[in-house]
């Protein structure tokens, strides 16, 4: 019996129309499929109610994979696909296995040959990269920094040598609640004249995106205030 294909299905950045970011072949096949693996349920029903999914929410098969997940428990995830059926994967936003638990899933896939296909959406890491005007021959993404000082001041500080040294923009994303925050130790820390991005809501109506100098940024931190924010910093 030949397997099935693991889609990788990107969502909106947030609470608009899929028609608007996502293109009618993506949406084409969320809407064929009846089993999708998650990283919450609820997010995904509420992501499938708006692509207009034909069936009744409660017959599809949602099984999550998060941070909770334990390795050992991945495995069964691709039973389904084992048995030659399709299944999808979705992210809480954005496109899933990226900065994303769902990559557990990808990788396990391909032990198990079993095909990956993935679809275009948006991702806000690229699009925050479009958008800054520092470089994107080389760049690398860190996830999120520390929280908690001095390990967030120490690893800023090996950001901005690392931009220097590779000339490589150097992204990474922060909580809404902590945004605000990262910003203010982003521009008090950095050298004055290092560039920093800040890329909030991308895609959405409340899109704010501005590129500018540590030393410009200095008391603006109330700009990104609980926004999900992707941070650049170049030089």
């Amino acid at each position: 019996m030949s397997t099935g294909t693991l889609y990788l299905i990107p969502v909106p950045l947030g609470p608009v129309d899929p028609a608007t970011c996502l293109p009618p072949d993506t949406l084409a096949v969320a809407r064929r499929l009846d089993t999708f693996v998650v990283e919450r349920a609820r997010t995904a029903r509420a992501h499938l109610k708006a692509m207009s999914h034909p069936r009744p929410l409660q017959e599809l098969t949602l099984l999550e994979l998060n941070e909770h997940t334990k390795a050992a428990e991945i495995p069964a995830l691709l039973a389904p696909l084992k048995s030659g059926q399709d299944i999808g994967l979705m992210s809480e936003a954005g496109c899933p296995a990226v900065a994303d638990p769902g990559a557990e899933l990808v990788k396990a896939a391909h032990r198990e040959n079993i095909p990956v296909v993935p679809l275009i959406g948006p991702s806000s890491i690229l699009l925050a990269l479009m958008a800054s005007g520092l470089g994107g021959q080389q760049f690398c993404f860190h996830g999120y920094l520390p929280a908690r000082e001095p390990e967030r001041t120490k690893k800023i500080r090996e950001l901005e040598q690392a931009a220097r040294k590779n000339a490589a923009t150097q992204l990474f994303i922060e909580t809404p609640y902590r945004s605000s925050a990262l910003l203010e130790a982003l521009s008090s820390t950095l050298s004055e004249n290092t560039l920093i991005s800040v890329g909030a809501d991308l895609s959405l109506p409340s899109q704010f995106i501005k590129t500018m100098s540590a030393r410009n940024w200095r008391g603006k931190s109330e700009l990104v205030k609980d926004r999900l924010v992707v941070f650049g910093i170049g030089v």
